[in-house]
């Protein structure tokens, strides 16, 4: 299945397919110099089979986990693009999941004002979500995300093959997100999360997800209006992945527990009985005066005021301009 993305400036296709990330070659333009970023959680061989198909390939493998999202592992990554001599008509790969996406796409924005970068996800939150959008930082003094570029790939590939080596854990944490787009979006693939086995339903889960957000980006590359629904949960997550020092949750799970306090009453029980039907937590003992600080930090905020979605009824969500004092109360009421 092929999903174009239609941007003004830089469309490209989502390729979703059974083996793809073995035929890369036939699909992307890897007959140049390649650098492929991976991590030490990604299994070698799909780095490998990534690089046999490359004209001159350079596997950058960075240590697995959210501190990697750094400036000093960025750095690494230009230092050898530099030293291999790449130049304006060579191009980065990511395979693995958010982390090597949102690093190797800053580090091709970067590089020499922005070489090509393609995108083959091998987890479910980077199938799901984080591969698409063009969305591409580091981590910076305990805040996620807050030096980065929008960014888009040249092309994205997903073999839901590779889904098969996660950990159950890593499985469900990627699912927070498509939870998020079906109660944004998507009735009928919430309905999907209460009645059916996801295992079984994986690739229309990620086909469903990548069709809400392709949505949505192509109205809004750049994150002035509709595209801030994608924020769904991310408010309250964020504050919490950075109250957690960067690896006590995931981030799925801190996106899981965001979501609940910004639905109704009945949309938050039926959310709840998802969440733990999927193995995501539903509450939050934390250090408040850590949320609180990590909270005031969100890159979204505007002064003393932070755009916040709220979600009434599936589909109906709501943009809300809050106070800092009233999203403080919100997450004192719900994880105290």
């Amino acid at each position: 299945m092929i999903i174009p993305v239609n941007l003004p400036l830089g469309s490209y296709d989502i390729t979703i397919e059974n083996g793809v990330l073995k035929k890369a070659g036939s699909i992307l333009n890897l007959n140049r110099k390649v650098l492929i970023v991976t991590d030490s959680g990604v299994p070698e061989e799909y780095s490998k089979a990534v690089a046999a198909q490359c004209k001159a390939p350079y596997i950058a493998t960075v240590p697995m986990g959210e501190e990697s999202k750094s400036l000093e592992i960025f750095e690494e990554l230009c230092a050898a693009m530099l030293e291999h001599g790449f130049t304006r008509s060579d191009c980065v790969v990511a395979v693995g999941g958010g982390v090597c996406g949102d690093l190797a796409g800053f580090a091709a924005a970067s590089y020499m004002r922005g070489i090509d970068f393609y995108n083959i996800p091998t987890t479910v939150l980077s199938q799901v979500d984080s591969s698409v959008g063009g969305k591409t930082a580091v981590n910076f003094n305990g805040v996620k995300n807050i030096i980065g570029a929008f960014y888009q790939p040249k092309a994205v590939l997903i073999d839901p093959e590779t889904l098969k080596t996660l950990s159950e854990r890593h499985f469900s944490n990627g699912l927070a997100e498509a939870v998020k787009m079906s109660l944004c979006f998507d009735k009928e693939l919430f309905e999907l999360f209460e009645n059916s086995d996801t295992h079984e339903h994986i690739e229309t889960i990620i086909e469903h997800s990548i069709k809400s957000k392709c949505r949505v980006v192509e109205q809004d590359e750049k994150e002035s209006g509709l595209r801030k629904v994608l924020n769904f949960g991310h408010t309250m997550g964020h504050a919490i992945e950075s109250a957690e020092e960067l690896g006590g949750l995931y981030h799925g799970e801190c996106v899981a527990l965001g979501m609940i306090p910004m639905c109704s009453p009945e949309i938050r029980e039926r959310l709840k009985s998802v969440l733990k039907k999927l193995n995501l937590p539903t509450e939050y003992h934390g250090d408040m005066e850590k949320l609180v600080s990590a909270a005031s930090h969100d890159k979204k905020f505007s002064g003393e005021k932070v755009t916040v979605i709220t979600l009434p009824e599936i589909e109906d969500f709501r943009m809300e301009e809050w106070s800092t004092a009233e999203l403080f109360e919100r997450m004192e009421e719900f994880f105290k």
